[in-house]
């Protein structure tokens, strides 16, 4: 029998524990924006190159988000709805990303799309290279955070009664009309935060971008650069600006899980 101070004992011990791994997760961020993150806001008016890398960070990680919301949709649905043959085999195929280290990806995407390689001496011969551009920064960024979406999509389309789009079929819509009209439109508040989530941890890569691009410099880059050339306190800020970035799609995730009421159904 469990007694009052049993009881009380394990409270304490799952508090403590509790605690601790907030303060792992926490401290460390909280000691990096407090150290660089004024510094680094105060760099942004006078720092060109931060300037830059932040930009080109932004717009290759929203490429990369745009790409993969408009191929990832459809592959989600048919994951979703047990559509796609082998599909167990698809959607560990599509996962896989996610287990590899991101230097090991850099290199096997340079490997299949490098100057050397079929494919990219196509593409070299139409004017898109991926070593040394932003084309091979959306394309890491893609490689190593299209995964996040597909599998959040999935599970956001799952959530949809398929018996909505049942009811639309008898009223004349094609099955694709009715997923357009109805199943999207339901699930767009997932697909939405599963985007979200998409680009910022495009936002955040670096392994795999450092095999292919090193110049020019993402965010992430520019900061491994700085602390090698100059050390900690040059690569402070870049890191703070970045951390604080972050906290822009964090924020807008709660505020998708705060509260704005269930979504509406198709009109």
């Amino acid at each position: 029998m469990i007694t009052r101070s049993t009881h009380r004992f394990a409270t304490v011990g799952v508090m403590g524990g509790a605690v601790l791994l907030l303060a792992l997760l926490a401290l460390p961020v909280g000691m990096l924006v407090v150290r660089g993150g004024l510094e680094g806001l105060r760099q942004l008016g006078g720092d060109p190159e931060l300037r830059g890398a932040l930009t080109l960070t932004a717009l290759t990680a929203t490429a990369a988000t745009l790409v993969a919301v408009v191929l990832g949709t459809p592959l989600a649905y048919l994951l979703a709805r047990d559509r796609m043959p082998a599909g167990s085999l698809v959607g560990a195929l599509v996962e896989l990303p996610l287990l590899i280290p991101h230097p090991v990806a850099g290199i096997a995407l340079l490997l299949a799309f490098g100057r050397a390689s079929p494919a990219g001496a196509a593409m070299a011969r139409v004017g898109l290279g991926i070593v040394g551009s932003p084309l091979g920064i959306s394309l890491a960024m893609l490689f190593v955070a299209a995964p996040l979406y597909v599998s959040a999509a999935r599970e956001s389309i799952a959530r949809v009664d398929r018996r909505y789009e049942d009811v639309a079929r008898t009223l004349g819509d094609s099955p694709w009309r009715a997923v357009r009209r109805v199943t999207l439109p339901l699930a767009g508040r997932g697909l939405f935060a599963a985007a979200i989530v998409m680009w910022a941890r495009a936002v955040s890569e670096f392994g795999a971008i450092v095999i292919l691009t090193y110049n020019p410099k993402v965010a992430s880059v520019l900061s491994y650069d700085r602390f090698t050339a100059f050390g900690l306190d040059a690569a402070l800020p870049v890191a703070a600006v970045l951390v604080l970035l972050a906290l822009v799609p964090l924020l807008v995730l709660r505020s998708l899980r705060a509260g704005l009421g269930p979504l509406e159904g198709a009109s």
